[in-house]
């Protein structure tokens, strides 16, 4: 591996999940329908007919859970709080039985020496909100700040680590957009709405948070790709600047204080339903900003398609994941370089990092990963690379720390760092998992320079 030594001495290692995806326990303790419990029971929406209805039962075996993130040699672990839990009507009484799960979780982190990174908002928005409209309405955001509160005044003693939403991209543009997100809508100028609720709220909730907690940290978590012309073209090269514009500047130039692109204003021709102080709300200062990373997009002009008429082409010998995403990790480094010298960044999180494979249990009981343990190591030496350049990244949460349920795809696709039997709930830390926690131990002794990349690995039970 290139030299990690650049990484700061208190470089936060950690691993990453959110509710959905591993609690289970849908109709337990009070806990409201999401909109992804209606969108996973619609047909044809999530693959095999999958649901979050039981997952990983993290809800019931969190202890087991943390002994794994121990095992690891975690320093953090992010995960997302779920508003049907904390308020399932949206709005309105506050469950304490949910609240109650999450003291659990948070104490047993604590106990643990793991430092508990909180999302407020990984995409699981109580139904009762999307009958009423959901992201597309203003009263969604002034909700979302309200449960940000109460959420922060019952565990704000011990969680200063904070997060108001993961990848607002995906709720507006592939759930509004697109519709192969909950609440799946097709609808541009609900799109549009939708995101700057999302903005909005997230705003809101950054002062809510401050006010109930005022030596929190908060930032914002954007899903973001470089983008690359296919060609010289005048036209690929302005849908590179139109794909930018959606993937990238959109979610960027608010939170920066910088109002929303005007090329994009003019291209989705959609009217923001702003109102006075709301562009001052967005921009609240931050303490830091979190990046998840997958994949870079190389467009070409797509002028029969949707907003922003920009097609993903694949490069020729691209290695890629079992979702069809490329892996470039140089595509890391740039965009960490990118929020440092574009955007000013002051303290960066890469908070989501990880790829998919199709892992299966040998007969000696082990998982053998080699693929996502190069993938590991390639992402891990950019994240030092653009340290040394000056990127102030601060840590990497890898993604993830076990299988889940990956929304539209069920449980086909495996992130984890930990194997899942689903229908045992057996876990098994997979050679990924070893190799991580051995990468964890060596940069905590300060050799983390003379880790290399290997030709070959394998796993130890």
């Amino acid at each position: 591996m290139n030299d990690l030594n650049a990484l700061p001495s208190d470089f936060i290692w950690g691993a990453a999940t959110a509710a959905y995806q591993i609690e289970g326990a849908v109709a337990e303790d009070g806990r409201s329908p999401s909109i992804w419990d209606t969108f996973s029971r619609t047909p044809g929406k999530v693959a095999n007919g999958d649901t979050g209805d039981v997952a990983c039962d993290h809800y019931h075996r969190w202890p087991e859970d943390i002994g794994l993130m121990k095992r690891l040699g975690l320093d953090a672990y992010r995960f997302s709080i779920a508003w049907p839990r904390i308020v399932p009507g949206g709005d309105g009484p506050v469950n304490e039985a949910g609240l109650a799960f999450y003291d659990r979780l948070v104490d047993g982190l604590l106990d643990a020496g793991i430092t508990p990174f909180a999302t407020l908002y990984h995409w699981d928005l109580p139904q009762a909100l999307q009958d009423r409209g959901g992201w597309t309405s203003r009263e969604t955001s002034e909700h979302f700040a309200a449960y940000a509160s109460a959420v922060t005044e019952r565990l704000g003693d011990r969680v200063k680590d904070w997060a108001t939403l993961n990848e607002p991209l995906c709720s507006a543009w592939i759930g509004h957009l697109e519709g192969a997100m909950a609440p799946g809508l097709t609808d541009l100028d609900a799109a549009v709405r939708a995101s700057y609720h999302l903005h909005l709220g997230h705003g809101l909730a950054v002062q809510a948070v401050r006010a109930a907690s005022p030596d929190a940290r908060i930032g914002i978590v954007n899903n973001l790709s470089p983008i690359e012309a296919a060609s010289e073209r005048e036209e690929d090269i302005a849908a590179a600047v139109r794909a930018d514009g959606h993937t990238n500047r959109w979610w960027l130039d608010p939170i920066h204080g910088r109002g929303y692109p005007e090329d994009m204003l003019d291209l989705y021709g959609a009217e923001l339903p702003e109102r006075p102080g709301d562009l001052d709300t967005i921009a609240t200062p931050l303490d830091w900003i979190g990046l998840n990373y997958y994949f870079r997009q190389i467009v070409e002009a797509d002028p029969a398609g949707r907003a922003p008429y920009a097609r993903q082409i694949d490069p020729a010998g691209a290695r890629h994941t079992a979702m069809g995403w490329e892996v470039h990790a140089d595509g890391l480094e740039q965009l960490l370089m990118r929020l440092t010298d574009e955007y000013g960044a002051r303290r960066i999180h890469v908070t989501e990092n990880g790829s998919a494979y199709p892992d299966a249990v040998r007969a000696d009981g082990t998982v053998d990963d080699p693929e996502r343990v190069r993938y590991l190591e390639e992402h891990l030496a950019a994240c030092g690379r653009a340290v040394a350049k000056g990127a102030p990244l601060a840590g990497y949460f890898a993604w993830s720390l076990m299988d889940n349920f990956e929304w539209a795809y069920g449980y086909d696709k495996r992130f984890g760092l930990v194997h899942v039997d689903y229908a045992t709930q057996k876990r098994t830390v997979k050679g990924s998992g070893h190799r991580y926690a051995d990468i964890i131990r060596a940069a905590r002794e300060g050799r983390a320079g003379r880790l290399r990349i290997r030709d070959t690995w394998s796993s130890r039970g």
